[in-house]
Parts: structure tokens; C-alpha cells; sequence
């Protein structure tokens, strides 16, 4: 029995979505929920789960194809997939066949391979026939694959015979693109899904991975260069006898990867710099100085790496571009981490635990290192000397450069200032006085943090303080339409979320009908998956007020900017004990410590007046200091 995987409604608005590329292809396995295949439209880019577990049977929409919601993509079977000449008979280029079929038959005897064996716990009946089969493949495939080679190198003088790579459709409504690095030089070696250049557009930056293996022939669009949709980008060529002499060997010793990847390790003992120089791509962070630990085992750990990272090729577990990212920035090796994903896929959660292990590794190393026998500084000494070295900062690598801005921080510039052109913003700022909160969240966050999974923070008592009183004043939940004001149905309540690509604003919906423990796991949740980019378009939108905690980074209070089409947004502050003058029940007057936080309302003065901003604030004010929350 067949099931069809259709384009999915991901998005309240949305209508069309575009396949940008396919993690599985006909023929190949797929379980229950495991990544089938990556969709963008105009407010997310996200991956598609199989709804089955079964055998790619056909795919009805190809990569860069833009179909409405609905439409049938793909057929997942139960029964085995078409044979490899069907889709080598697809190929788009009639002169490169032979090539392609070989291709699909090494393809063939990888990928199905691993996908019985993944299966032989579930059923075990066809694994022999399977087995076999592939057996009996694997010398013709082999056999191919280096006349495949050969006549690849013989015919490769043109960009003909190379695959294009195109500027991808990031979005519904995104017509063009800007290439703002190329991760590949020309004459490099590039492999499959491999981060082949970084491209911008107004709706999200990102990396684009190259769609074959091969080496990078030409570059046709250069870096901070503008170009529409669909426009060639670059050729990857299925040989490397355009490139260089380097290119030569690195293909060749690419090829004995493939053919015989356990004879690496083996040939990297007596020749070191050999195998060194095949990986120097790999693995570069192998070329720092926190590789001087362990000098003699270098070119083996490197050797390794390379096998590792070929193995996972063959097993076609697919990183991400941002986990790549990650990886890069906190120098974590992705071949020595297993992934906690579906189908052991590597998460962002797995790149921060290994860098945080790293650390903690580094710093227990450094501590056993250190002498015993130095003298121990005396106690002013050692306080000052501290003190003195934890408040001087890194000096950043920017200091003294200049960089272009990225589109999305350019998108982010001009609604900002159209925020402000477009509406009337000031910003009131109150005092309250949280003691009782601070008591009743010491007494109570390490029980509410096993009975909830989260921590229990100050900001979703301010979050239910802010729409108990937007309840209170509708004014502030509302917007402007022409000459009309808009007072919403329900608190549709915005919580801003610094990421590394910027500030967004996830939305958590229905808010005034959710409890302290309700407000506090979706504000854990949306933050976590905005971070992680896994937020869908719903949630990025449609919000009635915005709440920022600016006081995050120890900032008493701020001046934040209107998120539009909404006429409020509150920034809390920093929570801080402070002396404080309070009077007692006679009239008279006491000092006191107090825990005390300041609420900044930017609000537009077109409808809403200082008055109202003020009596706003008084309902939240009174709500919070008189501390009567259940937790």
C-alpha cells in the first residue's frame, strides 16, 4: 500500500511552498517522522518528516519546483523501489549516461545497503536475498564506477558535462539573492551537501550546499553580486581533470577513500604528511594550536576524521548547515559526535553539550597541570589579581575591520526606523517593588523545575502581570487600521528572542488564558526553537503586544522600539536588591533591602496617551508587588 506525502500547510497565510531539496531519493529507505525532504516559503524554511516508513517509490516534485499546499511530492511504498535505470533515464544531460547511470548504481549499492541494516531488527525475511544481490553488485559497481572515471576524465574539457548550481527560491516571495561568500575556491573538491557558498536574501541568510560531488570547475557569480532566482551560479564537474595539479590528487585520493576507506589509517603511519595533506580540508582545525597536546597522534586522529566523516556520507545522515556552523565556531569535530536525533541525526544541542564537555576537559587538563608546589598568594593578593583578569574582555577580531551588512540585518534596520516614521513612540518607565515574588520564586523554582522541566524566572510573572493588565486596557492590544482602531479579541503575546542571526519575535498565543506554569514552558519552548530555527510561521506572527527582557544582560530599563502593527511594547529590567524607603503602618518612615525592578512601556501616541500608558503601568505595578501568583 502507497501513501502520498503532500505539501503541507505551514502557515496561516501561506499558499505555496517550494521544494529547495530532497533528503531522501527514490529507492532509498525512510522511517516513521525521519527527514524526507526540506520546504521554503516566505516566513520559514523548514524539513518535512515521512508520515510512513517505507521505500522512496517516486518523486512527484523536484528540487526548486514551487507547488501550492496540498499538492502531491512524493509515494512511499511498502514494496521495493524502481530499479536505478528508471532514474538514470531521468538525467538532464543525455551525453553524461553512462556516467550518471554508474553513479546511480554506486548510489544503489551505498544507500539501500544501509537502510536493510538499519532494518534487519525490524524484519529479517528479504535481508538475505538482499544481501546477496548487493554482494554480487558491488564487483560491477566497482567495475563501473573506474570506467565511469576514466571516460569522466577523458571528457571532461567543458562545463558541459558538469552539473550547474543555481541561486535556490528561499521564499515565496523572494525573486533574487546575493552570494556573500564562497566557501569553495575554484579547483577544489566539493561532496555532496557539502556548504558550497553563503547566500542572502531579505528573508534569511544561509548556506547553500552543493548538490554533487565533484570538483568546482567555474564560479559565474561573484561575491556581494546580485542575481535573480533559478540564475547559474557555478558548475561542479564529475572529475577533477580541469583543476589543478593539487585538485588531481586530491581527487584521486578521494577515489581510494571511496574504493577502500580502511586502508587510510594504515598509509597515514609511515607517510604522515601525505595523508595530512589529503585532509588538510577536511578537518583545518587540525592546523591550530590546540593540536600541539598531541603532535604524535595528529595524523592519525586526522586520518580517522576523514574515514569517519566518509562513513557518515555513506550512511547519508545529513547535517544542517547551521549545526555545520556551530561546529565551526566552537572547533567541535561533527565525526566524533553522535547525534540525539531521528535517525542519529546531529543537533544543535549536540554541537553546545561536545563544545561544553571540550571546555571542561581543557580546564581540568590545565588545573592537573598546574605546579603544587607554588606558593599560595595571600588573600588580597589573590582577590585583586582575580579580580583584575576576569573584567578585562577578549578583544574581538573585528576591532579595527569593516563588513557588509547581511540582508536580514539590513531588513531589521529598515523596519525599525519605519517603525519609528510610521508611528508616534515614547516610552513611560515605572519602579516596583518584586520582594514578594523573589521570596515566593526562591521558595518554590526547585520544585516547579521538576514538576515543569523549566526554571522558574521572573519573566513569566511579568508576562501575567502584563495580560492581566492588557485585559484591563484593551488600548494597548490593539493596532491602527487607517483611520480605525482594532481592539483584539485575545492577548496574542510576543517575547523577543536574540539569535545569532538577530532579534526575533516568536508569539505565544492565547496568552491570557495560560497560568504562571503555563506562560513559563512556552516561553522556554518558543526560545529554545527560535534559537534552533524550528519555530513555524504561525509563531513568528500575529502578535498583539511584544514583551522584552532587555534586563537579561544586567540593563536596568530601555527604550524599545514598537514591533509593528502593535501600539505597545514592555521592557523589564534588571531585578536588583537596592536599599529603599519604606513607610511602616503608623506613617512612619524605615530603610529596607527590597528587590527592585524597573518596567519601560514604549507605547504610540496616536491612540494611546500618557494617561492610559501610566494607568497601564499602575495595574501591572500593583499586580506584582502584591505577589499573589500560584506556582
Amino acid at each position: 500500500m502507497s501513501e502520498r506525502v503532500t505539501m503541507p500547510a505551514l502557515g496561516e497565510s501561506v499558499t505555496e511552498g517550494t521544494v529547495t531539496r530532497w533528503l531522501k531519493q527514490v529507492g532509498e529507505q525512510v522511517e516513521l517522522d525521519e527527514p524526507l525532504l526540506e520546504v521554503s516559503t516566505d516566513k520559514v524554511d523548514t524539513e518535512i518528516p515521512s508520515p510512513v516508513a517505507g521505500t522512496v517509490q517516486e518523486i512527484l516534485v523536484q528540487e526548486d519546483e514551487t507547488v501550492e499546499v496540498g499538492a502531491d511530492l512524493a509515494v512511499i511504498g511498502e514494496g521495493a523501489a524502481p530499479k536505478s535505470d528508471d532514474n538514470a533515464s531521468d538525467a538532464d544531460d543525455a551525453a553524461a549516461e553512462p556516467s550518471a547511470a554508474a553513479e546511480m548504481d554506486q548510489q544503489n549499492t551505498q544507500d539501500p545497503t544501509d537502510s536493510e541494516d538499519s532494518a534487519d531488527a525490524g524484519s529479517g525475511s528479504s535481508s538475505d536475498d538482499a544481501e546477496a544481490q548487493t554482494t554480487s553488485e558491488t564487483a560491477t559497481d566497482q567495475a563501473d564506477r573506474t570506467t565511469s572515471s576514466d571516460t569522466g576524465d577523458s571528457s571532461g574539457d567543458g562545463d558541459g558535462d558538469g552539473e550547474t548550481v543555481t541561486m535556490p527560491a528561499l521564499g515565496e516571495s523572494v525573486t533574487e539573492g546575493t552570494v556573500t561568500r564562497w566557501l569553495k575556491a575554484e579547483g577544489d573538491q566539493v561532496e555532496v551537501d557539502e556548504p558550497l557558498l553563503e547566500v542572502s536574501t531579505d528573508k534569511v541568510d544561509t548556506e547553500v550546499p552543493s548538490p554533487a560531488a565533484g570538483t568546482l570547475r567555474k564560479i559565474l557569480v561573484a561575491e556581494d553580486q546580485t542575481v535573480e532566482v533559478g540564475t547559474a551560479l557555478a558548475v561542479i564537474g564529475g572529475s577533477s581533470s580541469d583543476a589543478a595539479g593539487t585538485s588531481d590528487t586530491n581527487s584521486s585520493q578521494s577515489h581510494e577513500a571511496k574504493d577502500a576507506p580502511a586502508a587510510v589509517p594504515e598509509e597515514a603511519a609511515p607517510e604522515p604528511a601525505k595523508p595530512a595533506a589529503a585532509v588538510q580540508k577536511a578537518a583545518p582545525k587540525t592546523d591550530t594550536p590546540s593540536a600541539k597536546a598531541e603532535p604524535a597522534a595528529s595524523t592519525t586522529t586526522e586520518s580517522k576524521t576523514a574515514s569517519d566523516q566518509s562513513e557518515g556520507s555513506d550512511q547519508n545522515i545529513y547535517v544542517t548547515p547551521l549545526v555545520r556552523k556551530l561546529a565551526g565556531q566552537h572547533q567541535v569535530d561533527l565525526s566524533s559526535i553522535k547525534g540525539t536525533g531521528i535517525g542519529g541525526r546531529i543537533r544543535k544541542q549536540d554541537v553546545l553539550d561536545a563544545a561544553e564537555s571540550a571546555k571542561a576537559d581543557a580546564a581540568a587538563a590545565a588545573k592537573k597541570s598546574e605546579p603544587a608546589s607554588t606558593p599560595a598568594p595571600s588573600t588580597a593578593q589573590e582577590s585583586s589579581t582575580g579580580s583584575k583578569a576576569s573584567s578585562v574582555p577578549d578583544v574581538s577580531d573585528k576591532r579595527g575591520t569593516t563588513e557588509k551588512m547581511t540582508r536580514m540585518r539590513r531588513l531589521i534596520a529598515t523596519r525599525m526606523v519605519e517603525s519609528l516614521q510610521v508611528s508616534a513612540q515614547l516610552t513611560t518607565v515605572v519602579e516596583v517593588d518584586v520582594t514578594k515574588i523573589a521570596r515566593l520564586r526562591d521558595r518554590a523554582k526547585a520544585g516547579f523545575a521538576d514538576r515543569e522541566g523549566v526554571k522558574l524566572s521572573f519573566l513569566p510573572f511579568f508576562a501575567l502581570a502584563a495580560v492581566d493588565a492588557l485585559k484591563a486596557h484593551p488600548v494597548l492590544n490593539a493596532s491602527v487600521e487607517g483611520d480605525s482602531i482594532v481592539y483584539h479579541p485575545a492577548e496574542n503575546l510576543g517575547i523577543a528572542v536574540d539569535t545569532e542571526k538577530g532579534l526575533f519575535v516568536p508569539v505565544i498565543r492565547n496568552a491570557g488564558d495560560l497560568n504562571i506554569a503555563g506562560l513559563a514552558r512556552k516561553i522556554g519552548d518558543l526560545a529554545a526553537r527560535t534559537r534552533d530555527n524550528k519555530v513555524t510561521p504561525d509563531e513568528l506572527g500575529g502578535g498583539t503586544f511584544t514583551l522584552t527582557n532587555t534586563g537579561s544582560r544586567g540593563a536596568l530599563f530601555d527604550t524599545p522600539i514598537i514591533n509593528q502593527p502593535q501600539v505597545g511594547i514592555l521592557g523589564t529590567g534588571s531585578v536588583v536588591k537596592r536599599a529603599v524607603v519604606l513607610k511602616d503602618a503608623d506613617g512612619g518612615e524605615n530603610i529596607a533591602i527590597r528587590s527592585m525592578v524597573y518596567l519601560a512601556l514604549s507605547y504610540d501616541h496616536r491612540i494611546v496617551d500618557g494617561a492610559d500608558a501610566a494607568r497601564f503601568l499602575g495595574t501591572m505595578k500593583a499586580r506584582l508587588e502584591d505577589g499573589a501568583f500560584d506556582v
